[in-house]
């Protein structure tokens, strides 16, 4: 008898899997800091410490964020693999202006940082477990496949 999680059937597939606690927090995590980056953009940019007063055309920087935000729901690797290159530009930005910045947005570009961080580090350990976990998902599944050695 297999596990219900296990079919070993030729058209099975461990990328229809259900992810694992781990990948769905992970994924939680990166949906969050996402939101998190997006949406501090938004009010920086716009409300708290916009560069002229009365809001800044420099909103419009959260656009190539909100692109990814599907891909990460409906859990697709290839997002969240390059979702961990894009977040570099937004670091890079948080960074400088961290240091160069007057007081209020100082703060919020450290905040940025922070973000970037998170949502790599959720990105890389998601696609790491998945690769990990698929692995040994079609490990098992050769297994159940060998015909058994006859002597």
């Amino acid at each position: 008898m297999t596990s219900p999680s296990l079919d070993s059937s030729p058209s099975y597939q461990p990328s229809l899997q259900a992810p694992t606690k781990q990948v769905r927090i992970l994924q939680i995590i990166a949906i969050i800091s996402l939101l998190g980056l997006i949406i501090l953009g938004l009010i920086w940019e716009l409300w708290l410490a916009p560069l002229k007063p009365g809001g800044s055309f420099l909103a419009i920087k959260v656009l190539p964020l909100c692109v990814p935000l599907a891909g990460l729901l409906k859990n697709r690797m290839y997002t969240f693999r390059w979702v961990s290159l894009l977040v570099w530009l937004y670091f890079i930005e948080g960074t400088v202006r961290g240091y160069s910045d007057p007081f209020p947005s100082r703060y919020f570009a450290w905040i940025e940082t922070a973000l970037c961080l998170i949502l790599f580090t959720a990105c890389a350990l998601y696609v790491r477990v998945r690769l990990r976990n698929g692995k040994f998902l079609a490990a098992e599944q050769a297994k159940q496949e060998q015909p058994p050695l006859s002597t």
